[in-house]
């Protein structure tokens, strides 16, 4: 069995079988990217439920893995180096979990090009411009007698979708073939319904992204991520 002793993590959520890849998630849609990269690149791995609590992500043990305290976290016991690796950031662990296991990062230095472009551009602009849409639509924000931050994060997921939309006409997925920019992407629209923000970023006049969410969601692997870790 892999010594993880040195990852203070560990004394929390304790691992079953130290030799395979430890995830420390819980299903949003930055942690489910992880899960479902994992599952449909076969690397066998065991899920340790981090909930979003303060007693949980803002843990010592946790904060040892992500000082960022944020969700996803994972440890490979079988390091590029030879020895075991931390890592944490969602698009970080896609980019590692493509290259471990060579697949879902295209077959060629251009492929890789084209489906990075995608993952950043879910990482610096879809993500969190649906994120904050999600506060100020649904959550607190959402009780502000100011409107115009509301309104400001509707318009601006309206673009990104359209972006997204026109890029997929004619398209199955993102960047070529299924990849970590469809694993990073997708989830982020599946977002909207629990935001119940569909209506407000006109979600059903972009059918190229109806679509693509209905494959993306159909993938038998997709399905398995989405509910690990389970959130009871």
């Amino acid at each position: 069995m892999a010594d993880l002793s040195a990852f203070p993590i560990t004394k929390k959520w304790p691992p079953q079988n130290s030799d395979v890849l430890q995830l420390y998630s819980f299903p949003t849609p930055n942690g489910v990217k992880a899960s479902i990269a994992l599952e449909e690149m076969e690397i066998p791995y065991e899920a340790h439920k981090v909930t979003l609590a303060d007693a949980d992500v803002k843990s010592p043990e946790f904060l040892s893995l992500n000082p960022n305290n944020k969700i996803p976290a994972i440890i490979d016991p079988n390091g590029p180096d030879g020895a075991p690796v931390g890592i944490f950031e969602s698009g970080a662990i896609l980019l590692y979990l493509a290259e471990k296991s060579g697949k879902l990062l295209g077959n060629s230095a251009s492929d890789r090009a084209q489906i990075t472009q995608w993952l950043m551009f879910q990482m610096g602009g879809l993500g969190p411009m649906l994120g904050q849409l999600g506060f100020f639509y649904k959550f607190a924000g959402s009780e502000w007698e100011d409107k115009r931050p509301q309104q400001r994060y509707i318009d601006e997921g309206k673009r990104l979708l359209n972006v997204l939309n026109l890029e997929l006409a004619g398209k199955d997925w993102i960047a070529g073939d299924y990849s970590i920019a469809d694993i990073a992407i997708a989830p982020w629209l599946r977002a909207l319904d629990f935001y119940g923000a569909k209506e407000a970023v006109g979600w059903e006049d972009q059918s190229n992204l109806v679509d693509y969410l209905d494959r993306f969601t159909a993938r038998p692997a997709v399905q398995k991520g989405l509910v690990t870790p389970p959130r009871d």
